[in-house]
């Protein structure tokens, strides 16, 4: 199981971290990815990160602007956000890969969470 969670409400510039709680015998030894959909729009990669840590990819969109963390002995994934932008406003999903390494792929993705809200105002 996966709960994500940090959502809220912020102004332009602003930041968040979204937190992405899950048991250890979805997400351990695998990778784990960030999603988000936006309003009227398909759901879309944002970042990734391999079971240790050590790999982490971005879409060009936040690229510079987001980082994706993990604490294993927490079994936990964080999405650190700054610089946040109305387009930022979506619904943010966490998902555990089917391996051990993130994919901007969906398909990639076994286990996914309930989506957490964000809303950046302008």
């Amino acid at each position: 199981q996966l709960q994500a969670s940090g959502g809220g409400l912020v102004q332009a510039g602003g930041s968040l971290r979204l937190s992405c709680a899950a048991s250890r015998r979805t997400s351990s030894n695998n990778g784990m990815g960030w999603f988000r959909r936006a309003p009227g729009k398909e759901r879309e990669f944002v970042a990734g990160i391999s079971w240790n840590g050590a790999s982490t990819t971005y879409a060009d969109s936040v690229k510079g602007r987001f980082t994706v963390s993990r604490d294993r002995a927490k079994n936990t994934v964080y999405l650190q956000m700054s610089s946040l932008k109305p387009e930022d406003t979506a619904v943010y999903y966490c998902a555990t890969s089917r391996t051990s390494y993130s994919s901007s792929n969906y398909s990639r993705y076994n286990y996914w969470g309930e989506g957490t809200l964000v809303t950046v105002s302008s």
